[in-house]
């Protein structure tokens, strides 16, 4: 089996200001998401990105890099748009590692690509993990998803999912434990089969993906399959606020060398 993997880096970013460039431990955030890519299986790893300033950030550290259009609603438009320059179509395999998440575990980048491969059924593959803590089944920003028999994304929700109506009859205030099996923690990584991703851009937006602001289900409500790795663990912290940027900064600064 063979894959790209795809960064999309938009400059622009209202909680934190240029956040590509953003320097961990020497290095720009969106480099060093690239260089952990590179430590999977891929056998290539590209940044899409909207401005020349990522792509000579990139270039000054040796990762490959493509100047895109400004104009995209989002990171799938992004990343079609690098399929095309890149001449991958069909079933050529395209994992999209988000550039905001310095810590990727490179296994769970071969993990998803595999998955997808082995599964002719689905276009596009993610991953999940267990969550272990009240607080995250209530967050609205932490994103769960529930699976059918066959490990495919059945829902994608906000909300806490599944609805546990006896533990949850008081409330979440009062909810002593998660229920069992423990609910899943959708992980922002996404493996696409080419020619999906090449005409995803162009499919109708989804009522619900309106509702929830999760790109995923227009996949879902298309009619079309997402298969799901369920990981053994939480992967690293991603990078939205200060706060994290400070918290990734301190985990590489203390990672042995």
């Amino acid at each position: 089996m063979t894959f790209s993997v795809i960064i999309p880096a938009r400059l622009a970013s209202t909680r934190l200001p240029d956040k590509p460039l953003a320097d961990i431990g020497g290095a720009p955030m969106v480099v060093r998401v690239a260089q952990r890519a590179a430590q999977s299986s891929a056998q290539a790893v590209v940044v899409a990105t909207d401005h020349a300033s990522i792509v000579a950030a990139c270039e000054r550290h040796g990762v490959r890099a493509l100047l895109t259009r400004a104009d995209h609603a989002s990171g799938s438009d992004r990343l079609a748009e690098a399929c095309a320059l890149l001449g991958l179509d069909g079933d050529d395999v395209v994992v999209n590692v988000q550039g905001d998440e310095p810590l990727i575990d490179p296994p769970l980048i071969d993990a998803c690509a595999a998955l997808l491969a082995a599964r002719p059924d689905c276009v596009m593959s993610t991953a999940a993990h267990a969550l272990d803590s009240v607080a995250d089944y209530a967050n609205p920003n932490v994103v769960k998803v529930v699976l059918d028999v066959q490990g495919r994304a059945l829902y994608f929700s906000r909300a806490p999912l599944p609805w546990w109506r006896d533990g949850n009859a008081q409330g979440l205030a009062a909810l002593p434990a998660l229920p069992e099996p423990a609910p899943l923690r959708h992980v922002g990584l996404y493996a696409y089969r080419a020619a999906f991703l090449r005409r995803f851009p162009q499919l109708p937006m989804a009522p619900l993906e309106r509702l929830e602001a999760l790109e995923q289900l227009r996949v879902l409500w298309h009619g079309e399959r997402i298969a799901v790795h369920v990981a053994t663990h939480a992967p690293g912290p991603g990078v939205d606020t200060p706060e994290d940027l400070a918290r990734v900064r301190q985990l590489v600064a203390a990672a042995p060398r």
